[in-house]
């Protein structure tokens, strides 16, 4: 399983809650918008990805999670 972080830049309005609440993985720009971390989240930080996520008062952050590996389908 991987997790990421993924904003909506059309929905952010620059709060920067969830830089307060994760800032090992989100970093606000000049104008306050967040910078995520593109990589995957490691499991022991979940819970705090999912607060961060929980707390946009925009909805505007999501924690997407997914199967590890890529899917080939057939």
């Amino acid at each position: 399983m991987t997790a990421r972080l993924r904003v909506n830049p059309i929905a952010c309005e620059a709060h920067g809650l969830c830089a307060e609440l994760f800032p090992e993985w989100i970093e606000l720009d000049d104008w306050g918008y967040p910078i995520i971390d593109d990589r995957p989240i490691p499991p022991e930080m979940l819970d705090h990805a999912q607060r961060a996520a929980d707390a946009c008062p925009t909805l505007a952050l999501l924690l997407e999670v997914g199967p590890s590996g890529r899917d080939t389908g057939a």
